[in-house]
């Protein structure tokens, strides 16, 4: 099974208003008809296989093959209305690198003097305190440069990958 995108998959990358986390986001992007589930497990984790049929019942992605849920019943589904939310949440790797990783790309992308001071700050800072300052200043510049939005989303990701022991100074600066 080489799972690939739907037009709404590719309307809900582009338009990033979707109800996906981020880990769907990165399978929808790899999901191009050309790798196998094994591939993508092997990209993605474990988990894979559970969000993939949770992407497919949702409308995102299509196969050659039936839906896993579809096949042992002999039946074909109709087509989903609304994307189905997770089942169970699953625990996320955190770490203050993969926070720091995640807002050096999204600084990266904002085109201002003010972006490229933080990203540098941001890249240099190797105490961890120094580290959680310049994050705190980047979501709080953020504003200013781009939508609210956007803001929050961005808001809203890191606090999936940031530590939960900092998580609440974070969500209290909200």
């Amino acid at each position: 099974m080489q799972p690939r995108k739907t037009d709404l998959a590719r309307t809900a990358l582009q338009a990033h208003r979707a109800p996906l986390d981020m880990r769907q986001r990165r399978l929808l992007i790899l999901c191009d008809g050309q790798r196998s589930v094994t591939e993508l497990s092997g990209l993605m984790g474990q988990e894979t296989p559970a969000m993939l049929i949770q992407l497919i019942h949702a409308g995102y992605l299509e196969t050659d093959a039936p839906p896993p849920a579809a096949a042992a019943s002999g039946r074909t589904p109709a087509r989903p209305q609304a994307p189905a939310p997770a089942a169970t949440p699953i625990e996320r790797r955190r770490s203050l690198v993969a926070s720091r990783i995640y807002v050096l790309g999204i600084l990266e992308l904002q085109r201002h003097p003010q972006a490229a001071a933080l990203f540098r700050d941001l890249q240099q800072a190797r105490a961890q305190t120094d580290v959680l300052q310049v994050l705190h200043s980047a979501l709080q510049v953020l504003p200013t440069l781009t939508s609210e939005g956007y803001c929050e989303r961005v808001r809203q990701r890191l606090l999936e990958v940031l530590p939960l022991e900092h998580c609440d100074a974070f969500t209290d600066a909200a």
